[in-house]
C-alpha cells in the first residue's frame, strides 16, 4: 500500500505547481503526518521534491519536472476512457479510479479525457425491456484475480439455474458479450456472464492447468463453439424485401445466390441443425421457401400444423357477463 501512495503522491504532484501536506492528506485519505513522510520518502528516493516553508508554502517538483509513470499517449487516454468512461454497470471502484486518473492527468491530456468519458452512454435493457447487464461481472473479475474457486449458478436460455464448481481461468470478450473461462469436471468452459446467476466463494483456491494461456485457450474454445454453430446448412429463396429480416434472424450466416424472374432471391444459411434454422425462420410464414435438406422442410410443416391445430380452429365465444342483478355461479 505505501507504494501505492507514493505513485499516487508523485501523480498528484504533477497536477499541481504546489501542495501542501494537507492537502495531499485529503487526496490519498491518510493523515496530514503520513503525507509528509511519504514527501520526505519520495525526496529520500531521489525524486526532485522539495518544500518551501511559510505562508503560500508546500511542496513541489524542482523546475515542473514531470515523470512519465504510465507512458500513457493522448490516444490511449482517450481509448481507455472510450472503453470505460460512461460504462454505467462499472464498480464504484472502477468509477472511483477513474476519477482519480483524471485529477492526475497533466493538464494537456484531461480535457480529452474528461471528453472521452462523456462521449457515450450504456444502457443495461434492450429494446424489449429485458436486463442485458452483468451484475455479477465484477464479482467473477475478482476471484479470476485473485484464483479462487467458485460455485455459480447458470440459466441456459428456458432452462432453470444450475450450480456448478468451477475454476475460473479469465474473461474473454465476443462481439461486446463477455465470457467466463473456467476449468470444471467437464473440461474448459465458457459461460457467459450476463447468465451467471449467483457467484459464490467456496473458500478453495481456483487450480490452474499448468503453462495455460489466455489467448490461446479461448481460440480454441471459440473455434469449437463456431463449428457447432455452423453445423448444418439449408437452401432455400426468400421473397422481395425479406433480405434484411433475414440478415437480422441469422447475421453473417446467410449468402445470397441469384434472383429469380419472379423476384425471389436464393440464398444459404448456416446454423446448429436445420431444425434450428426452420425454427427461427418460421416467423416468416410464407415470404420465405426452404428446399433442403428434407429435415429442415419437415421441421416447418410440424411448427405449421402445431399452430394451425392451437390457432385454426373457430375461436370460443368470450363467456358472457352475468345478467345484472342475477346471482353469479358457485
Amino acid at each position: 500500500m505505501r507504494a501505492d501512495r507514493l505513485v499516487a503522491a508523485l501523480l498528484f504532484l504533477q497536477t499541481r505547481r504546489r501542495v501542501t501536506a494537507a492537502e495531499l492528506a485529503a487526496e490519498l485519505g491518510v493523515s496530514e503526518r503520513t503525507a509528509r513522510r511519504d514527501l520526505e520518502a519520495l525526496a529520500s528516493a531521489g525524486i526532485p521534491v522539495y518544500s518551501q516553508a511559510g505562508q503560500g508554502g508546500g511542496w513541489s517538483l524542482v523546475g515542473g519536472a514531470r515523470t512519465d509513470l504510465t507512458g500513457l499517449t493522448a490516444p490511449e487516454i482517450r481509448e481507455l476512457f472510450l472503453l470505460t468512461g460512461p460504462d454505467a454497470d462499472a464498480s464504484p471502484q472502477t468509477r472511483t479510479a477513474l476519477r482519480k486518473l483524471v485529477r492526475a492527468l497533466p493538464a494537456p491530456l484531461r480535457e480529452g479525457a474528461e471528453a472521452a468519458a462523456r462521449a457515450g452512454i450504456a444502457d443495461g435493457t434492450d429494446w424489449t425491456g429485458a436486463e442485458t447487464g452483468e451484475p455479477r461481472l465484477a464479482a467473477l473479475q475478482r476471484a479470476v484475480v485473485d484464483a479462487r474457486e467458485l460455485r455459480i449458478g447458470y440459466a441456459r436460455p428456458g432452462r432453470a439455474p444450475r450450480e456448478r464448481t468451477v475454476q475460473p481461468l479469465g474473461i474473454a470478450a465476443k462481439s461486446g458479450v463477455r465470457y467466463l473461462l473456467a476449468d470444471t469436471a467437464d473440461g474448459l468452459r465458457a459461460f457467459r456472464v450476463g447468465r451467471v446467476t449467483s457467484v459464490t466463494e467456496t473458500g478453495a483456491p481456483a487450480g490452474r492447468p499448468e503453462g495455460f494461456d489466455l489467448a490461446t485457450a479461448w481460440r480454441a474454445l471459440a473455434a469449437r463453439m463456431e463449428e457447432r454453430m455452423v453445423a448444418a446448412t439449408v437452401r432455400g429463396r426468400a421473397a422481395p424485401g425479406t433480405e434484411s429480416v433475414l440478415e437480422g434472424l441469422l447475421g453473417g450466416r446467410i449468402r445470397y445466390g441469384e434472383h429469380g424472374r419472379d423476384g425471389w432471391t436464393s440464398f444459404e444459411a448456416d446454423g446448429p441443425s436445420p431444425e434450428v434454422i426452420a425454427a427461427r425462420l418460421a416467423g416468416l410464414g410464407a415470404r420465405v421457401e426452404l428446399l433442403d435438406p428434407p429435415e429442415a422442410r419437415t421441421a416447418l410443416a410440424r411448427i405449421a400444423a402445431e399452430l394451425t391445430g392451437l390457432y385454426g380452429g373457430t375461436p370460443a365465444a368470450p363467456p358472457r357477463a352475468p345478467a345484472r342483478g342475477a346471482t353469479p355461479p358457485g
